[in-house]
């Protein structure tokens, strides 16, 4: 396989991920929700989206012709190990969305350890998945965009959970 092909076939892997993910977080939404779970922070979820898709556009544009760096894509294979794990831990809870539920919150697998481990795989992903086609410039953008995002993000989950005084 080529280089050029190589970078494709990542790139492709990317927007198959992403895209398979939106659909079965739209699933789980909407099961949640049919569950009374609770949506919260609607109003910048928007946001959210309009930046992965940026991200990925940007991925697309400048990367599709680069070389694959071994490196750094061996550090992505790690990291979809762990986004794996992040899922199965959260099974039918995980979405893309903030979707409260009124039962306990889910304390297996990573979150035993960690409040947020899917957003520590992104911020991870963020960085690394442009690396492997060497855009340097792209993760280092998207780094500090992730980074505004996810405070709001984070600080509308954290009210969105915590229980009323």
């Amino acid at each position: 396989m080529t280089e050029h092909a190589l970078a494709v076939a990542f790139i492709a892997f990317l927007l198959l991920q992403r895209g398979a993910e939106l659909v079965l977080a739209r699933r789980n939404t909407r099961r949640l929700l049919a569950r009374g779970a609770v949506e919260h922070g609607r109003g910048h979820y928007p946001l959210i989206v309009a930046m992965h898709a940026a991200w990925l556009l940007a991925i697309c544009v400048w990367g599709w012709s680069n070389t694959v760096s071994p490196g750094w894509f061996a550090a992505f294979v790690v990291l979809q190990g762990l986004r794996i794990w992040v899922l199965a831990s959260l099974g039918s809870r995980w979405t893309t969305r903030i979707i409260v539920l009124d039962e306990p919150l889910v304390i297996k697998g990573p979150y035993r350890w960690l409040s947020h481990p899917n957003y520590m795989v992104v911020i991870a992903e963020i960085i690394v998945a442009p690396m492997v086609l060497g855009l340097w410039a792209v993760a280092i953008v998207f780094t500090v965009l992730n980074a505004i995002v996810l405070k709001i993000r984070i600080r509308s989950e954290g009210q969105a959970i915590r229980p009323p005084a």
